[in-house]
């Protein structure tokens, strides 16, 4: 289920977008479900927004259809990109055609979002024992409560690690106390006829599986036995260790933290998708496992929604600021996002009134809004567009090749942002690229313009079109990756 923003040139396109709210999608190979598990309230910010609460939730997604499951854990340390951007991978661009598969990609959302280990200390090390009074109490109870689900029968939890793990030392990246390039198990061996449990020997065939797509041969990964029932009192406290006590197979995988987010992704994915084959489950993915396929996939599919679909952003080029955006009150905290870890916040302090859109750790673009009240007594309008006529709804994509002229309709007027034609009504003015401003397009390429359309003082809904311009340069930088630094520097970050 993925959020497309449409070609440059045909029909208006559908966008359907990756909701964070309850919702069920039927998909080959069985139902992917959503469920909200935390919500962060209460900020000076948020109360600048009439006290509206903006959802900033842990997701658990079930793609596949088995009695017995694999859950995936990302994010659970928010300093970590490499484990909840391939868990966001495997949510969205994976189909399980025979089996379960159950990914929490985000875990550790509030902490994710502020390129924080832990706002409120390590989640990873809350699994043993926790007061109560702890603000990340509901959330370990409720990853607990998911990892001593019946169904589930394996536990992978996504790390990167420092450096290289090596059971001798070598040098000061390559030693016994890095952690990176490893599986980690808690112990040789779990109870008789637990499902893998003979936790040395999967991960042993894991490594060796995944050796075998070796970019380098420094990136060779180990068994990292921790013997945590030994006396390794850090680790009795991991969310692995728990899912062990609990009877389940359970490993850490972690990718080095010297490489970039990409190239931790595509390791990562390479050791879910030999515990996958392992465990008897069957897949397959819409990119290449290479690290290039992984970063385009990262790059691609980013999108937001407000007010019911009546506006849509594409995010894979925007500009680092939306001026003047319309938008009904309470919407931004019911906005849906196109990945598991974007988000919709309030920005930090000294930029009250705004709106942060965060992909990971990143900030992406800010929001400056236009509040409006929100007229709902149309939904599409008629345009003609290079020559023939057809109906776009609001929230949508229109691909134009040469013009676009929007039909006039009484009591709506329309105002196509970066056009300036002196008229306060645009509907029944033919629109072509030369005559906006790029200064104002939605995307860094000068290509998306939005139209926006309403009723009096009341806005109505908004669609964009997006121009083939030849040759239009499109941004290649890594600027949407989660793990690179970016405009939150400037937003208080």
């Amino acid at each position: 289920m993925k959020a497309h923003a449409g070609n440059s040139s045909g029909p208006a396109q559908a966008v359907p977008v990756f909701s964070r709210q309850f919702a069920r999608v039927t998909r080959a190979g069985g139902v992917l479900t959503l469920f909200v598990c935390l919500w962060l309230t209460g900020s000076a910010s948020a109360r600048a927004f009439d006290s509206a609460v903006f959802p900033l939730d842990f997701t658990t997604i079930r793609l596949g259809n088995a009695s017995r499951a694999v859950l995936v854990v990302g994010g659970i340390q928010g300093d970590e990109p490499g484990g909840f951007s391939a868990a966001t991978l495997l949510a969205t661009r994976y189909e399980i055609e025979s089996g379960a598969v159950w990914v929490v990609p985000n875990l550790n959302f509030p902490s994710i979002i502020r390129r924080s280990r832990g706002l409120h200390g390590d989640m990873n090390r809350k699994f043993a024992r926790l007061d109560e009074t702890d603000p990340e109490f509901p959330t370990v109870r409720r990853i607990q409560e998911l990892i001593r689900c019946q169904e589930v029968a394996l536990v992978l939890n996504l790390h990167d690690g420092s450096g290289y793990y090596r059971s001798k030392y070598e040098n000061y990246l390559c030693n016994p106390a890095r952690w990176g390039q490893s599986v980690i198990i808690d112990q040789e061996t779990l109870e008789p006829g637990v499902f893998m449990g003979a936790l040395a020997r999967e991960a042993a065939q894991v490594t060796k599986e995944v050796n075998r797509a070796l970019l380098k041969p420094r990136h060779v990964l180990h068994v990292h036995n921790t013997n945590t029932a030994a006396g390794d009192k850090e680790m009795e406290k991991s969310l692995s260790y728990y899912a062990v006590r609990h009877g389940k197979a359970a490993f850490g995988l972690e990718a080095s933290k010297e490489f970039p987010v990409e190239l931790r992704a595509y390791y990562h994915l390479n050791m879910i998708e030999a515990f996958l084959r392992q465990a008897g489950v069957r897949f397959k993915r819409d990119f290449a496992l290479t690290p290039e396929g992984v970063r385009a996939a990262l790059r691609d599919n980013l999108g937001v929604s407000f007010a019911e679909n009546r506006i849509f952003l594409p995010l894979e080029d925007v500009r680092p600021a939306i001026n003047y955006l319309p938008l009904p009150k309470g919407s931004p905290a019911k906005a849906v996002t196109s990945k598991p870890i974007m988000a919709v916040l309030p920005c930090p302090q000294g930029r009250d009134g705004e709106l942060c859109i965060h992909y990971g750790n990143r900030t992406i673009t800010l929001i400056k809004p236009d509040w409006r009240e929100v007229d709902q007594s149309l939904d599409a309008v008629r345009v003609t567009v290079d020559g023939r006529e057809e109906d776009v709804p609001f929230g949508r994509v229109l691909g134009v090749e040469e013009s676009v002229r929007i039909h006039p309709r009484e009591d709506f007027r329309v105002n196509a942002i970066g056009y300036d034609g002196g008229r306060r009504d645009e509907s029944g003015t033919t629109l072509r690229l030369k005559d906006f401003m790029p200064r104002f397009s939605v995307d860094r390429g000068g290509t998306l313009y939005r139209v926006e359309v309403y009723k009096k003082q009341r806005f109505s809904g908004m669609f964009l079109v997006r121009f083939n311009k030849k040759n239009a340069r499109m941004a290649t930088s890594g600027a949407v990756l989660p793990d690179r630094p970016g405009p939150e520097s400037s937003l208080g970050f």
